[in-house]
């Protein structure tokens, strides 16, 4: 079985579901008071298509972007393009950072840090994060908690997604595998695009998440070297966290 990380049918999902500047429970809001508040140079790691970095430019923000996929880095080129924005977006493993900056903060929105599979990229990609930090710089990243119902071979959820040139794209979501003990669970995302009727391109995408909880990654956090890591609830700043369907927005000095 032939799977497709990120590839172009989910890249076209995902610009079409998740637009540029399309805000997510106030994350875009939260990470733009925050980056603002600080005159260095930031990074948004796991950039994706560009849905945030795009509104923190807009804002005035000096930002430049990392992605591991190809597919995702032209995504956010031809809208920056389209924008007349330019940023320098840079293609590498989160987990071994070579960049030639160090930086004021670095941001991972979206809960994007859950889809790094195993534990051991984790601890990788947090100690790699810390290393392009300056003294005092911050990582500031946000999380949520898997709530759904897991029973491997279940189907999560459907998704029809019209596209403006009358194409149409329909997704699968189906569990497959599920680790208490590890805290993972898998499913396979299939796409199918159609038009005038007939199935012109399919794509099967392998989708991981890993889940950790709140104070297990504060304490991972201050064994790499963060501290003061604060824990916010729904992008709200002095909020606290009382329950599971929260969205988790960690800070770490470095």
């Amino acid at each position: 079985m032939s799977f497709n990380n990120y590839g172009e049918l989910c890249t076209e999902v995902y610009n079409l579901t998740k637009s540029i500047g399309q805000s997510f429970g106030g994350d875009i809001e939260y990470y733009r008071s925050r980056l603002l508040a600080s005159k260095g140079r930031s990074l948004e790691a796991m950039v994706g298509s560009g849905r945030v970095l795009i509104p923190l430019l807009e804002a005035g923000v000096t930002i430049d972007g990392m992605d591991n996929s190809a597919e995702m880095l032209g995504a956010c080129k031809a809208s920056l393009a389209e924008r007349g924005l330019s940023a320098k977006l840079y293609k590498c493993n989160i987990q071994q950072l070579e960049l030639p900056v160090e930086y004021e903060n670095i941001i991972i929105p979206g809960g994007s840090f859950l889809l790094l599979e195993k534990r051991d990229e984790s601890l990788k990609a947090l100690s790699s994060m810390f290393n392009h930090l300056v003294d005092g710089g911050k990582l500031l990243f946000d999380i949520f908690l898997p709530t759904e119902n897991f029973e491997a071979g279940k189907l999560l959820r459907t998704l029809t997604v019209n596209n403006p040139n009358g194409d149409l794209i329909t997704m699968e979501d189906k569990l497959v595998e599920v680790n208490f003990f590890e805290q993972y669970k898998v499913s396979y995302l299939k796409y199918e695009k159609w038009r005038n009727g007939s199935l012109i391109q399919t794509e099967l995408q392998r989708f991981a998440i890993r889940w950790y909880g709140i104070e297990e990654l504060k304490l991972i956090l201050k064994d790499i070297g963060f501290s003061e890591v604060k824990v916010i609830a729904d992008f709200e700043i002095g909020k606290k966290p009382t329950h599971a369907r929260q969205s988790f927005v960690f800070e770490a000095i470095k």
